[in-house]
């Protein structure tokens, strides 16, 4: 099954040099494994695929996320590299290449490694350290590796490589990374070599189809291996979220109120400037201004925003809904032949009560939120009430800004009495419970202790 070939450090180095091949077929190749030490000491040891002719192969199944440092391999893996003995807590590392005759699954299977080891994608580098004291010559004894040599095998990261996601394309390949670099400097980095794409734009995943790695993330405690390979997917242009909110949020205060001042070519010429006689309709317009205002200040100076940007296609559809509704809303509440609502003044007093302390339970919420992460930090924690009884709603749900929010809506719906308005309600309702469901999930797996009373939305029900 094995062959053995002797290989000269000169001869190692030219073979590590040469292009890297495409291979179509990677299961008909003739491998090999080459274990040689990566550092000084014989303390790290680094283990390669080659071809027959000495060049990489980079579609061979990627170890490094699979394969820890320390792995037993038992009697089989023993045999495989070309020696009796197995080592302790790991390969015992040797300084020769073995040459593999046949495919490479089965030999993975030899290893007896984890099942998601043989799983595709195949076109991948096979690089991975395998660290310990080696017990050859000058060696000491054949103990486990120290915590000191075991940071150090995990410090051995400096390579970076990028592929797109899509083509698996090599894109960049980034040489001597600091070990502690994270995907944040990973990213300028990348944009050095390719400026049209900017960090906010950059998606870096260890899996073509996985999730994107966050910026904190640090390149040494990711699953991978002496050359890191990363898959790119291009965001989009971006746009900052104080940007999207100011301007879909600006939208709907100045739509309404033209129709509110009843400007010219919107009611016909004898209703231009004209003001109506009802109550209620000047009561709405206060009402629907303060709600906007209040966000638009909320945005430059209460939010704090975890992700920096947004795709710029968002703006537009959301601009679409905010804009859209509130022209719909306005045409019709300041339409010249409005009728008020059934009850009169007590149905909108009820609806003003209602809409006032849902919007002054949104910003109590908001506060809340604001207080509970520090500026600039990304830091997550559970929410709880404070003294501020408009946050006691914590108690029931995960997101009670989504419940006084869709509360300050049934309100103004109440007032006006006014389908458009209906309409707006339920179908934010249906994405802030979307919003608001996906949240509590990401609660529930983030902290164990999370409190389990809590709904997502509306208490004891969604």
């Amino acid at each position: 099954m094995f062959s053995r070939t002797p290989l000269g450090c000169m001869g190692l180095l030219q073979r590590l040099l040469a292009p890297i091949p495409e291979p179509r077929d990677i299961g008909t190749q003739t491998l090999a494994l080459v274990v040689w030490p990566a550092g000084a000491g014989g303390g790290n040891w680094l283990v390669e695929g080659l071809g027959v002719g000495g060049q990489r192969l980079p579609a061979l199944a990627s170890l490094g996320n699979v394969l820890p440092p320390w792995w037993h391999v038992g009697e089989a893996g023993a045999s495989a590299l070309g020696t009796s003995e197995k080592w302790g807590h790991g390969l015992r590392p040797l300084g020769k290449e073995v040459f593999l005759a046949e495919q490479v699954r089965p030999v993975l299977a030899s290893w007896q490694l984890s099942p998601r080891s043989f799983q595709p994608p195949w076109r991948e580098r096979c690089d991975f350290d395998i660290s310990g004291k080696w017990k050859g010559k000058g060696a000491a004894s054949a103990e486990s590796p120290s915590p000191g040599e075991r940071a150090r095998a995990s410090a051995s990261v400096k390579r970076v490589e990028i592929l797109d996601a899509k083509t698996r394309e090599k894109l960049c390949f980034l040489d001597k990374v600091e070990p502690h670099a994270t995907i944040a400097e990973i990213k300028n980095l990348f944009t050095k070599t390719h400026p049209q794409w900017y960090p906010a734009r950059q998606s870096l995943r260890l899996d073509p189809k996985g999730k994107s790695l966050k910026d904190e993330d640090v390149l040494q405690k990711l699953p991978v291996g002496t050359t890191a390979t990363l898959y790119f997917r291009d965001l989009g242009a971006q746009i900052s979220w104080v940007t999207v909110f100011l301007t879909e949020y600006a939208g709907p205060l100045f739509i309404y109120l033209l129709f509110y001042f009843r400007v010219p070519f919107i009611y016909g010429h004898k209703y231009d400037f004209t003001s109506s006689r009802h109550t209620v309709v000047h009561l709405a317009c206060i009402c629907h201004s303060f709600h906007y205002i209040k966000r638009l200040l909320e945005t430059l100076f209460v939010h704090r925003f975890s992700h920096g940007t947004m795709p710029l296609r968002n703006i537009f559809k959301n601009c679409t809904y905010y804009w859209g509704f509130a022209a719909w809303m306005a045409y019709y509440i300041n339409h010249p032949l409005y009728t008020p609502p059934t009850y009169g003044a007590q149905q909108v007093k009820l609806a003003l009560a209602i809409f006032v302390i849902c919007q002054l339970g949104n910003f109590s919420i908001h506060m809340a939120l604001r207080d509970l992460r520090p500026a600039g930090s990304k830091t997550r924690k559970i929410p709880y009430p404070t003294k501020n009884p408009f946050t006691w709603l914590f108690l029931l749900v995960s997101c009670p800004n989504y419940t006084y929010e869709v509360g300050s809506w049934i309100g103004f719906a109440i007032m006006t009495q006014c389908l458009p308005v209906a309409l707006f309600s339920l179908v934010g309702f249906t994405q802030m419970t979307i919003w608001a469901k996906g949240k509590h999930r990401s609660y529930l797996k983030e902290f164990r202790d999370y409190p389990p009373l809590r709904m997502p939305i509306i208490p004891f029900l969604l």
